[in-house]
């Protein structure tokens, strides 16, 4: 074989393990990609209990629970067309509030989220559009007049 050939060989045994390394890193981040889940996607799809994953949506109004002469704060999240319960043990960041953003990280387990962090919104006219999308499917999506950014039906401002 000329030296030329096995050049040629070795190049393209090099690029077709790049292509097997860069599509298994891809099939392992297919589902972490995602910023995070909709109440509908955590109810729909039941992830496993090992699974850590981020719970977007807004904080339901009249669900904020605290347990006595603890740290513990029980919640639900919903997208106006499903809702999760949250449980939460610290301190809840000053944004948060019922009928406003949040998104949550931690586990699904038991039929509750087990959150380990909570993170409020942060600005007046955001709207994450899985959020956006799913209160749209619901039938709650209201457009305001004037300043050209949609907010749900009943929310002074969204996420």
């Amino acid at each position: 074989m000329k030296r030329k050939h096995k050049r040629l060989t070795f190049v393209i045994i090099a690029m077709a393990l790049l292509g097997i390394a860069v599509g298994l890193v891809m099939f392992a981040f297919e589902e972490n990609i995602v910023f995070f889940h909709s109440p509908t996607d955590i109810v729909t799809k039941q992830p496993g209990p090992d699974k850590r994953l981020r719970l977007g949506g807004l904080v339901e109004d009249g669900s904020v629970k605290r347990e006595a002469g603890t740290a513990v704060i029980f919640f639900k999240v919903t997208d106006l067309e499903n809702t999760v319960d949250v449980r939460y043990e610290g301190l809840l960041p000053d944004l948060f509030r019922e009928g406003q953003g949040v998104v949550t990280e931690g586990r699904f387990q038991g039929g509750v989220f087990n959150a380990t962090e909570v993170l409020a919104k942060h600005d007046e006219n955001y709207m994450p559009p899985e959020v956006a999308d799913a209160i749209k499917k619901s039938g709650q999506w209201k457009e305001p007049a004037g300043d050209g950014q949609s907010k749900p039906e009943g929310e002074s401002s969204g996420y």
